[in-house]
């Protein structure tokens, strides 16, 4: 199994007696994927190490870095800013750490989803499950509707509808091929974007050394003026600075969100034991690298100030790195930095779509949802979830009448809301899965991933969500800034999952699960039959290929 008890050999004899009684009952990790028994199908593991590296470090690299920050900016000013990710990065970290550890152990289908039913109880996993999926199946309509504005940079002549629909197609297209066609796609998506602000953070660091056509040699101007903060909304003194930098963080979580991706690919990722550990380690690269370091580079080269920032539009333009290319004089660069940033929009909307029906298929396989959407083809696509899933996506034709860029806003506070109310739900789940693991006397050294920061790192992710998400919406209590478009996209998400956890609790009347009584051992022997050695490079490119992916 790869957990060994060490306290005692009558505690070892326990375990074994356990497991034995769990063998003679019907398995409840095969009962979930099979039941009905008519139905044979279940997801295949079809996603490899490249894929779930690639997926786990560029995966979700999206609008939210390279527009959003625009916004932060203007709030925050530059050290507000960096400021503002550097807090949300720990979170994300501590969230991931949390996770880690417990799919590496327990890489199921439906993913933390079903890892809630087990160590909380299935009102949490409803929850849970619910949240995660409206999380997703909103954000989808957001990054078309991102994407059709993308293209309005070059040509505004072509109907909003026209671009939505092509992309709806071509996203709905590569996730019908199955999780295999998935990855390959969100490889090479992901490397674009990888590429792109690796080349984005270099280029920066050459302008601001005065390495541009203008030779104008910025340093820390902008730090010094207008200023490393922004008295937001004129407020003065350290109140309005701190209240700058607090509008940074739904913003910034809206970026980090979708890190956890990598629990719903568990039940589809060859090796999981191996591949899963590897890319949560590597999830501080991504932070640091592309997140702290693109928005370094961010408040050096554009002031606070600058009028761009605030184009209402969501295209190249308002980048803060098209920002600056301009001002350095460096013409032609802002339309390939819009034709990545629509291949991240349309990579976003692949993901999104394939999360949102993993997300119901767990939902149905622990009960939470209809038995249909536990329908999977011969290859392990769940057909009856993509299909639900891709008809909510037509509600990025809202935002043709309503104007996109104000739609996208209201996506993303929505999102940014459910996402860290998922990160709540995990670090939840994580500290009953600690607590039942310690107190049963398992080792966690036995673990394929064990962080030293545990449980406390999970403790501090738990309060950070929640103090985020109820002072989310504050700024709408400002005086003159009320906006019940703000109000309700902020607060509806948080209202959400307690009502639905109360609602649950009393439909389902079960209690929450004792951690003497936490189940460790049902699946597992399926998933070490999953786990092989990975063969040893031949040479120097594989060897550098496999420390790398």
């Amino acid at each position: 199994m790869g957990i060994e008890d060490k306290s005692s050999d009558k505690r070892s004899s326990a375990h074994a007696v356990s497991e034995t009684v769990v063998e003679k009952h019907v398995d409840y990790d095969t009962e979930s994927q099979m039941a009905p028994l008519q139905v044979e199908h279940t997801l295949k593991r079809q996603l490899k190490n490249r894929h779930i590296a690639m997926i786990s470090i560029g995966g979700v690299i999206g609008t939210g870095l390279f527009l959003g920050t625009a916004t932060s900016l203007q709030s925050g000013g530059p050290v507000g800013l960096l400021l503002g990710y550097a807090a949300v990065g720990t979170v994300c970290y501590s969230v991931m750490i949390s996770l880690g550890e417990m799919v590496a152990y327990l890489p199921l289908p439906g993913g933390h989803i079903k890892l809630a039913e087990r160590f909380v109880d299935p009102a949490f996993s409803f929850t849970m499950g619910w949240n995660y999926w409206y999380n997703w199946t909103i954000i989808l309509p957001a990054e078309l509707s991102a994407a059709a504005v993308l293209i309005n940079y070059w040509t505004k002549e072509v109907n909003n509808a026209v671009w939505i629909t092509i992309c709806l197609v071509v996203v709905v297209t590569i996730n019908m091929f199955g999780a295999g066609v998935y990855g390959e796609c969100e490889f090479i998506f992901a490397s674009i974007k990888v590429i792109t602000i690796t080349a984005l953070i270099i280029l920066g660091i050459v302008l601001d050394l005065g390495g541009g056509p203008n030779h104008d040699r910025i340093g820390f101007r902008y730090w010094k003026q207008p200023g490393p903060f922004v008295q937001y909304h004129k407020i003065g003194g350290a109140k309005g600075q701190f209240l700058g930098w607090f509008a940074v963080l739904t913003q910034a979580a809206f970026s980090f969100i979708g890190t956890e991706i990598v629990a719903i690919a568990a039940g589809e990722a060859k090796n999981p034991r191996r591949n899963l550990p590897k890319a949560i380690k590597r999830v501080y690269v991504r932070i640091l690298l592309f997140y702290i370091g693109g928005v370094i580079i961010i408040g050096l080269l554009v002031p606070s100030t600058d009028p761009s920032l605030a184009l209402t539009t969501s295209d190249a333009g308002k980048s803060p790195f098209v920002i600056a290319i301009r001002h350095a004089g460096i013409s032609g660069l802002p339309s390939v930095i819009n034709a990545a940033l629509l291949t991240s929009a349309w990579s976003a909307a692949s993901s999104d779509l394939y999360t949102s029906s993993r997300a119901l298929y767990g939902l149905a396989m622990v009960g939470n949802a209809p038995k249909i959407f536990r329908k999977t083809t011969k290859n392990g696509l769940p057909i009856a979830s993509l299909i639900l899933c891709s008809a909510f996506s037509t509600l990025a034709y809202m935002g043709i009448s309503s104007g996109s860029g104000r739609v996208f806003g209201w996506f993303v506070n929505m999102t940014s809301i459910a996402g860290l109310m998922t990160w709540f739900g995990i670090c939840v789940t994580y500290v009953r899965f600690y607590k039942g693991f310690k107190m049963q006397g398992f080792d966690r050294k036995t673990l394929p991933y064990a962080h030293a920061l545990q449980p406390y790192a999970a403790w501090y992710a738990l309060f950070m969500c929640l103090l985020i998400c109820f002072f989310s919406g504050w700024s709408v209590f400002l005086k003159g800034n009320w906006a019940v478009d703000q109000f309700v996209t902020n607060y509806i998400p948080l209202a959400l999952f307690p009502i639905l956890y109360i609602g649950a609790k009393l439909y389902f009347r079960t209690p929450m699960v004792k951690p003497e009584e936490m189940d460790f051992v049902t699946g597992l022997k399926e998933i070490e039959a999953d786990t092989y050695e990975e063969p040893p490079p031949r040479n120097w490119v594989e060897r550098f290929w496999q420390w790398l992916m």
